[in-house]
This record gives structure tokens, C-alpha cells and sequence, in this order.
């Protein structure tokens, strides 16, 4: 079985998937992408405004195409959307191109990095810290099928590339050096 070559980081939003992605593609001298910028580009609008004005069904469409897309690429650090595990067919594709690493943090501290992001459409609620309550206990079997799971509520962004490196090295992912 060949090796899987990306590092996947896939967790909830404000966990620090893309931080840390452009770090650890830096790093690695890796390319970075960010599935919900690839979106946003390919369609000229924030995934916020696809929600509002044609559903999340519409962003999940296009977000399971450009993950089709993305996993055909070797040697880059991949950065998902918050929910793109949840689609089982999304979770496969990623799992067969690298080591997905799920980045964790408390409800409490996410809620203090996104809440003042207005491009957040699943926090637009009258009760946003319960919502993201809710939304990681629904994800969390979705969440669950990562390799590797990287605590980031109480770390630095070096802590946390340093601890998904060390995963990917054990891994093997890193066996086969340029």
C-alpha cells in the first residue's frame, strides 16, 4: 500500500486548522490549501453568504467536489471546513490521501476565537457557546474517525505543528524524505 502523503487537518472551526496548516506547510515546504478559500474563490463569495443565500446543502455540494479534487494532490497539508467529515464520503477520500489530524479545543475557548466573526454562519444563534456545544457532540463520531486527535485549547501554534509533526513522523508519513 503506497503512503498516504498529506497531513489532513480536519476539527472544528477555531481550532486553528488553518494556523496551523500554513505553518506546517511552511515548514514542510509543502503547498497549503484550505478547502472553504478554494470554495470562496472558485464561487467569488464567503461561505457565509453561500449559506444565506443557497443553503448549506449548496456549500456541501461544492465542498465534496473540491475535496474529490484536493486528495488527488501528494505532499500537501490540507485544511477542511469544520464539517467536512461528517460526509462519509469526504471522510474516505481524506483518510486514503494522508494522516487526518483532528484539532480539538474546549467550547469555551473556541467560542472566545470565532465570536467575533461574523463569517461564522452556523454561530449566527441566539445562543452561539451552546451551539457549538451542540455542534461538536453531533460531530463527534464524524470527528472521531481522524487518525490522530491534537488538543489546542491551552497550546501555542508551535506546540500544536510540533505535535502534529511528531504524529505524522510516527505515522511513517515522513518516510519518504525528499
Amino acid at each position: 500500500m503506497p503512503l498516504r502523503q498529506n497531513i489532513v487537518l480536519t476539527g472544528f472551526m477555531g481550532t486553528g486548522k488553518s494556523e496551523v496548516g500554513k505553518r506546517l506547510a511552511a515548514r514542510l515546504e509543502r503547498t497549503f490549501i484550505d478547502t472553504d478559500i478554494v470554495i470562496e474563490r472558485e464561487l467569488g463569495t464567503s461561505i457565509a453568504q453561500l449559506f444565506v443565500e443557497k443553503g448549506e446543502a449548496y456549500f456541501r455540494a461544492h465542498e465534496r467536489r473540491i475535496i474529490a479534487q484536493t486528495c488527488q494532490q501528494q505532499d500537501c497539508v490540507i485544511a477542511t471546513g469544520g464539517g467536512a467529515m461528517v460526509d462519509p464520503a469526504n471522510a474516505e477520500l481524506l483518510k486514503k490521501s494522508g494522516l487526518v489530524v483532528c484539532l480539538t479545543a474546549t467550547p469555551e475557548v473556541i467560542y472566545n476565537r470565532v465570536k467575533r466573526n461574523a463569517n461564522r454562519p452556523l454561530l449566527q444563534a441566539d445562543e452561539p457557546l451552546t451551539k457549538i456545544r451542540t455542534l461538536i457532540a453531533d460531530r463527534a463520531q464524524a470527528y472521531a474517525r481522524a487518525d490522530v486527535m491534537v488538543e489546542t485549547s491551552q497550546r501555542s501554534l508551535d506546540d500544536v505543528v510540533h505535535a502534529v509533526l511528531a504524529a505524522y513522523k510516527k505515522s511513517d508519513g515522513d518516510s519518504s524524505s525528499e
